[in-house]
């Protein structure tokens, strides 16, 4: 089945063709508009200009999309589009594109929850891969921790109170004075810096819950920022940024060993941006071989929103029976 899907939920737009058969899986084109020069100069993502720049993108990514992968619309058998959750008008960019092209051509449409497309991009690195599974989804707007019970049954178990990882990493880069985004320089920096630089507060909370809450630990490495200035002294930035993503790491490795336990899984699943994470990875290996549980991790090229992650959950979801119409609806928030 030949799948065209779109991403558009913050700040990337994203278009991509798949093959999904009984041969495998394949990705024919995974093309993504990056908005990131054009926020650096807000520090952060402008959701009224994201949403614009999706408009002026969309078109062109899609018949590029179609170019790279060699086929034309009527070869398309499907259309999947991210409708939840992100930023409500870049949403509604990408939904209502895709059901014009679906009606006006009359192809199947069918509309993927976004946590559940950052999972789905782990099934074209691992043809072996399927549920059940446990999953860690890590990016700037969520922090989740879902037990996948098969390909469109979602639990989420574990979930952030307050910021989310990537937002945490941003937001500390940012008082910093690092470029944005914070989190790729964070990492950069984290490696040439001392991890035991200080102690700072974990991200998991201390209860039988499997959430977290990452507030506190970005308050609190700000004020120790302030502090450090109001005395004149010199910021380590290295040494904040080690210390800080060692915090992290630890404070994921909590909430996963436990969750873990509960699920009886042997394999982990990991996705979202902050995938990406040299350390973060370092960290799941090292802990998935001493506990003997299967990692699976995306390339840093599907870490990051993209269009292929959207069209592979697509497929799972058309596969049960699911499509959308033209009544479709983009929703902010929607628990997975």
């Amino acid at each position: 089945m030949l799948i065209l899907a779109f991403e558009s939920s913050c700040d990337e737009t994203a278009a991509a063709v798949v093959s999904i058969d009984n041969g495998g899986r394949r990705i024919l084109s995974n093309i993504v508009a990056s908005q990131i020069s054009v926020h650096a100069l807000y520090g952060g993502v402008v959701p009224e200009i994201a949403s614009r720049a999706h408009v002026e993108a969309i078109s062109r990514i899609t018949y590029e999309a179609l170019d790279k992968a060699g086929v034309s619309l009527s070869d398309i058998e499907l259309i999947g589009v991210t409708n939840t959750p992100g930023l409500i008008g870049a949403l509604l960019v990408a939904v209502n594109f895709a059901k014009a092209l679906a009606y006006a051509n009359g192809i199947p449409l069918v509309a993927v929850n976004h946590i559940k497309g950052h999972v789905a991009a782990n099934y074209f690195e691992y043809q072996e891969l399927e549920p059940p599974f446990t999953a860690l989804v890590a990016s700037g707007g969520h922090t989740s921790i879902i037990s996948v019970d098969s390909y469109t049954e979602y639990n989420t178990i574990g979930r952030t109170r307050d910021d989310a990882i990537g937002e945490a990493f941003d937001k500390v880069g940012r008082v910093m004075g690092l470029p944005y985004p914070g989190g790729k320089e964070m990492d950069r920096l984290a490696s040439i810096g001392n991890p035991d630089y200080a102690k700072f507060p974990s991200g998991a909370i201390h209860d039988d819950t499997l959430d977290f809450s990452f507030s506190g630990l970005k308050t609190h490495i700000v004020n120790h920022l302030n502090t450090l200035t109001q005395k004149g002294g010199e910021i380590p930035k290295e040494d904040i940024a080690a210390a800080f993503t060692k915090t992290v790491c630890d404070s994921v490795i909590t909430k996963l060993d436990a969750a873990l336990k509960q699920t009886g899984h042997k394999k982990l699943v990991v996705a979202g941006g902050v995938s990406a994470n040299s350390h973060l990875r370092a960290a799941l290996q090292k802990y998935c071989k001493n506990h003997h549980i299967e990692l699976f991790i995306p390339s840093l090229s599907l870490c990051g929103d993209n269009g292929a992650m959207i069209a592979a959950q697509a497929y799972y979801e058309f596969m049960e029976g699911k499509t959308d119409g033209t009544d479709l609806n983009a929703y902010a928030t929607k628990r997975t």
